[in-house]
């Protein structure tokens, strides 16, 4: 049977979550960078505990302002601080509710600049490392990210996109493209290509090799709700089972 992971950024305001939760199989929950405080990383980890969602970190650049969408300079040891903190501070709530962290997951450019730059890839392993060696890195599936997690002693989880789009050398197209989101049909089928083909078809019209065991439907969208319900119905339609990678 093939078995795919359905992720979500949650915990980050959009006021969302809780329609989100029953169609995947596993939060990543964010903590106190770009989005997150106490409250809502319990509210969202104890809804996550109720639906029966594996509980991931969600770390990102410090800049609510920007949502974490923006690089910050910082050096490789500012880098492993903030995400070694954020990682922390939901560690301490999952703890205080009874749950286990299965996985971090980076946020926007922190990400988009740890799938590139193997320093900063570097520095987000050695914090993920420090919390919990047991934790999986999920990144951009090809990533240095990835590798970058590997030579840490991590467990890593290839991640693509149901509701962006990519370029012919596997990287996201930018936000800032009017091409980047998907929505509707269009991230169906982008689901369906990359559990059954393990491709994507890019702006360019090529088709992208992509091999990835957890997929991302972002939280935050005027659509959230109805790509991860149809995506997931769509999927276990097809005999596709939905669960986390890591458990």
């Amino acid at each position: 049977m093939t078995v795919i992971d359905l992720n979500c950024d949650l915990g980050e305001g959009a006021g969302q979550d809780a329609l989100i939760m029953p169609w995947i199989s596993s939060a990543n929950i964010a903590c106190g960078g770009h989005a997150g405080d106490v409250a809502t990383m319990r509210a969202t980890i104890a809804l996550a505990r109720r639906r029966g969602v594996a509980v991931g970190a969600h770390p990102g650049f410090p800049d609510r302002k920007n949502f974490g969408r923006l690089e910050l300079a910082a050096s490789p040891d500012q880098v492993r601080e903030w995400v070694r903190n954020q990682v922390q501070a939901l560690q301490t709530e999952a703890d205080a509710l009874g749950i286990r962290l299965g996985h971090v997951k980076p946020h926007g450019a922190l990400y988009n600049l740890a799938a590139r730059d193997p320093t900063v890839a570097s520095a987000v392993a050695a914090a993920v490392f420090e919390c919990d060696p047991k934790l999986v890195l999920v990144g951009l599936a090809g990533s240095v990210m990835l590798a970058a997690g590997k030579e840490a002693g991590l467990t890593v989880a290839g991640e693509a996109f149901v509701d962006r789009a990519y370029h012919e050398d596997g990287r996201l197209v930018a936000r800032s493209d009017p091409r980047a989101l998907l929505a509707g049909e269009a991230a169906v089928v982008q689901a369906l290509d990359l559990v059954l083909a393990a491709e994507v078809t890019s702006v360019e019209g090529v088709r992208v090799p992509v091999a990835a065991v957890t997929l991302c439907m972002h939280g935050d969208g005027p659509q959230a709700v109805s790509i991860a319900r149809d995506v997931h119905q769509t999927l276990t339609a097809r005999g596709v089972a939905v669960r986390a990678a890591w458990r």
